[in-house]
């Protein structure tokens, strides 16, 4: 098995929950761990990391991957409770990254819970905003909100943008159906008509699956497989969304649409035969979208999904932006981090492929933690009838860890030991104190203004808590 270089894992709340699901006692476990009580004891109260040794026995222990032990959950909830925490604005005390992590390693149940207040609290400020809104607009209702969105963004982010069962469940239903045309899969008639906004539309009574024809190919075939698999693999959807744990009625909605367009992508583009292919072609998205008659955003999407327990693929992030900054899609398989909400850092490349459209953007980037990412984006428009049809214009921006950039046909010709370009998750959560392209002081931080000089950003940050 080949296992990432570890440092410092703590993994003691998971190791604690794994052995009380098995009923193990601490005398029990240690012996089958090969490790002493006392040791066990301190892996469990976070006292001690555990070794590669150790990190390997309880995966044979307790049957699950090294990943399931990985810190990666944890870092993504530290983030997650610093933005929140942020939000709030508490300047006064701010509460420190190492409150934080302990937290996330000692109480990741109460810090879950704690972020759904969070969402709830969110959820209620948008809705009194839109009530003073209509009420000062004198409309009838509101805006609907989008925190349900939210909501479901934070499912797949919490998932690692993996599904295991309906993925293997999609690979499967490819492999049956392969060399057949999807239509005789569907056991209906897919006919072709000018539907105006509408993409797709199934009449039940005649059997038929309609496509609005202005559609281009990718997207027609993508829209076949939605049907399809939504038809085939409904159960194993309606499953996931009885444990997701959403609780509104809208949020379920919109995930089982995600877990739909999840399982079109994995129907399109199978697991293992997808994964060689990234590899044989160095995820270069243009021969991938080649090869599987897709589009270069649901390619892109794909290669955020490769997190099959023992087939892992390189961990890649992916976001889709639209022109005015906001964040549409998200997904990650890395420890790269996006903005939950407000703009995003300005130094990244997504914005200069705005401005540059069909062409590819290419930065090497160091986030504040020190993790240092090869950065692709490129701006697409999709177009959805004639001349007078609005042009839907996005930014697709995908990339991984620089250790694996050689596996990127985007890493040619780039010097990846030059310094990188030094980007922050948002403004109001970025740590860094020497940033000319600072937009504002994060919300966690003093706020010092000198009375006797003028720097390009006019004030200075205190130290944080």
């Amino acid at each position: 098995m080949k296992l990432r270089r570890i440092q410092k894992l703590f993994v003691g709340p998971k190791v604690r929950s794994l052995r009380e699901a098995k009923g193990w006692t601490l005398d029990v476990c240690a012996r089958r761990l090969g490790v002493s009580i006392s040791y066990l004891s301190q892996i469990e109260s976070n006292q001690r990391p555990v070794t590669s040794r150790v990190l390997v026995a309880l995966t044979d222990a307790f049957e699950v991957s090294a990943a399931a032990l990985d810190a990666a959950d944890d870092d993504r909830l530290v983030a997650d409770l610093r933005e929140a925490l942020a939000d709030f604005g508490g300047r006064d005390s701010p509460v420190g990254m190492s409150e934080l992590r302990a937290a996330a390693l000692q109480a990741p149940a109460l810090a879950h819970r704690y972020l759904d207040l969070h969402r709830a609290y969110r959820r209620l400020d948008e809705r009194l905003r839109q009530t003073e809104e209509a009420v000062a607009l004198d409309e009838a209702a509101a805006a609907s909100s989008l925190l349900p969105y939210e909501e479901v963004r934070d499912f797949f982010h919490y998932k690692d943008n993996y599904i295991h069962e309906l993925d293997a469940a999609a690979e499967a239903l490819a492999q049956e159906s392969a060399g057949a045309p999807m239509e005789a899969a569907l056991g209906a008639a897919v006919r072709l008509a000018d539907l105006g906004e509408v993409m797709r539309r199934y009449d039940a009574g005649a059997r038929t699956l309609w496509l609005n024809s202005a559609l281009p190919e990718e997207t027609r075939r993508f829209q076949t497989a939605f049907h399809l698999v939504s038809t085939r693999l409904a159960d194993l959807i309606e499953q996931e969304l009885a444990v997701s744990g959403l609780k509104s009625r809208e949020a379920l909605d919109i995930c089982r649409i995600g877990l739909g367009n999840y399982a079109a992508g994995a129907f399109l583009m199978p697991y293992r035969r997808f994964a060689a292919a990234a590899r044989a072609h160095r995820h270069d998205v243009d021969e991938l979208a080649r090869l599987f008659e897709v589009s270069l955003e649901q390619v892109c999407h794909r290669l955020s999904n490769l997190q099959r327990p023992g087939e892992r693929g390189v961990p890649i992030y992916f976001v889709r932006m639209d022109h005015a900054g906001n964040i549409t899609k998200r997904h990650s398989a890395t420890r790269f981090r996006f903005a939950r909400f407000g703009g995003t850092c300005p130094l990244w490349n997504v914005h200069d492929a705005a401005g540059a459209p069909d062409r590819y953007v290419v930065q090497v980037a160091e986030m504040p933690d020190g993790a240092r990412y090869l950065c692709v984006a490129r701006g697409i428009a999709k177009r959805s009838g004639g001349y007078l049809a609005p042009v839907r214009r996005y930014v697709l921006g995908f990339g991984c860890e620089l250790e694996h950039a050689q596996e990127m046909v985007y890493s040619a010709g780039l010097d990846l030991k030059a310094p990188p370009a030094r980007i922050g998750v948002s403004c109001r959560i970025c740590e860094r104190d020497d940033c000319s392209q600072r937009a504002f002081p994060p919300v966690d931080r003093r706020l010092v203004v000198p009375g006797d000089e003028r720097a390009i950003v006019p004030f200075q940050l205190g130290r944080s808590g």
